[in-house]
This record gives structure tokens, sequence and C-alpha cells, in this order.
């Protein structure tokens, strides 16, 4: 089975849970943007996290996106997600290359850097939902676990992994989210710290081959765990040369005038997947007469 992600209860509904298993996704974003491993960790982690976060939606139509705004030189990451297990997201810089941590690891957060988090719920609300937290550590996962206490003032518990090959493929990436409900009891408290102490890595245990349930039965054990869904999840970019075309309609006839009097064809860029579409003058003179028109 490809990626998906699993959703779970325990504790007679006092714990929500999400766990996920990301390697094709996050090796299709790391493809797809040719980003060096630094990134490839830093973004994979966040597609990881707005994987789980979507489904956690309820709207069909509902739109998440996270994005991290910090001054370190990957120049950002942006992430966005819906209800059904598709995600997509680029970093400012793909190129970074850092010496590796003090623990021998991939430096995230050196590579992130100091700065803010913004999660944007778009629900078909007149105003979408924006909560932003100054980022604590920069590794993404305990950025979350803040934000969740701070903004949305649910006690959690976020896991996040990227784990590359020596050819900087991805060898692993997945994780989990651990949610208390307001009625939690504190012996249920206290037994769920104890379970999150013995989770040192989360690339390790996919490593030694846990999926998805059996690494929430890890961090519940103990607990009567009931697996609600299980959602299949990709990478996936919705842009299209109609919805590049339209975003073209959008900068003006002045714009697309100048264009077709350069007399070259223009690329345009998708930021998401990094896919180019290439408009030819006659396509900008047939775009041009459709905006004199509108």
């Amino acid at each position: 089975m490809g990626d998906y992600i699993v959703r779970a209860t325990a504790a007679n509904n006092q714990i929500r849970a999400f766990a996920a298993t990301t390697k094709e996704l996050v090796e299709t974003a790391r493809a797809a943007h040719n980003t060096s491993p630094v990134a490839t960790a830093a973004l994979g982690r966040l597609l990881t996290a707005g994987s789980m976060m979507g489904v956690m939606m309820k709207g069909e139509k509902d739109i998440l996106t996270l994005q991290i705004k910090a001054g370190g030189p990957l120049e950002g990451i942006t992430v966005t997600a819906d209800s059904k297990g598709n995600v997509k997201g680029y970093v400012g810089n793909p190129n970074v290359i850092l010496h590796a941590n003090d623990k021998g690891k991939l430096d995230v957060a050196g590579a992130v850097g100091v700065g803010f988090m913004n999660v944007i719920k778009d629900m078909g609300m007149k105003e979408p939902y924006v909560g932003q937290t100054v980022l604590q550590t920069s590794e993404i996962a305990e950025d979350l676990t803040y934000y969740f206490a701070t903004s949305e003032q649910v006690p959690s518990s976020v896991g996040l992994g990227v784990l590359m090959e020596k050819d900087n493929t991805v060898k692993q990436a997945g994780g989990f989210i651990i949610q208390l409900m307001p009625f939690t009891d504190d012996e249920v408290i206290n037994k769920l710290e104890e379970n999150l102490k013995k989770v040192t890595s989360v690339t390790s245990l996919l490593e030694e081959g846990h999926t998805p349930e059996s690494l929430l039965k890890l961090i519940l054990d103990g607990f009567d765990v009931e697996i609600m869904e299980t959602v299949p999840t990709q990478f996936h970019c919705n842009c299209s040369k109609e919805r590049v075309e339209k975003a073209l309609i959008s900068v003006g006839k002045k714009e697309i005038k100048e264009m077709i009097d350069d007399g070259k064809e223009i690329e345009l860029n998708c930021h998401f997947c990094n896919k180019n579409y290439i408009f030819t003058v006659d396509e900008l003179k047939s775009i041009l007469k459709r905006c004199t028109r509108a």
C-alpha cells in the first residue's frame, strides 16, 4: 500500500490521534523541486503535518495552508492541503546545503531559521481562520505542538521525520499528531506522557517496519485504540494550463499586450509542483481578445 493516514481514538474518546506514512509523497516533492537533503527534510516534515491536519477538516472544499516565514537560508516553506489527503508545497530556496547539526543529523532548524508560522484554514466562511505563532525550535514538529496548545488550546504532541538515502532520495517519512480532549483524566495524561518519552525518532520506528497503525498502538500502549478511518495521501497539485491562463488574465490587458509586443512565447511556473506552462504569442493574442470582450 502507498502513503496513507490513519485517524484513531483512544481512552474512551479522551484522545484523538493521527499517524501517517509519507515516503512516496515526500519523494515526489523532492523530485519535483530537486531539493537538497536538508530542504527535503524540512519540506517533508511540513507536508506530512499538512496531510494529517488537512484530514482533520470536515468540509469537502476546506483548504489548509501552512506557511513558515523565517530568516534562514531556506527562505520559508509553504504547504497546502485539503480534507481528502491531497497536499502540495515548496520551499523558497531548494538548494540549501548545511553541515549536520551537533547530533549528526540534517540541520532543519538552521535551514529554517528564526521566524513565524501561519496556519490558515479556508472553510468557506467570509474570512479564513488565521493562527500565527512564533517558531519555538524551527524543527517544525515542536513548533506545531506549540501552535496547537496556544492557538487552538488543544494539548498535543506532534512527531515528524524524514530519513534520506545516500543517493539523496527519501528512505522514510511519516509522523503522528496526538491530541487530548478537554475532559481527559489526569491518569490518562500521565500514562500518555510516559509513553511519549519512549518515542525518540519517528524515522527509526518506520525503519523498524512500523506502520501508522502500529505506531499509534506503540504511542497509545495501555489504551484501547480504535482506528476510525484510513485515508490515502499523496503529493497532488491541481494546477492546469486553464488555471494558469486565468492567473494570466488577472494581470491585465496592458501587461498581456506588452508580452505580445515582445514577440516571444512566455513560460509561467507553478510554485507548488514546479511545472512550466508555455504560452505562444498566438495564445496570448487569443487571451487578450477574451480580456477585451470581458
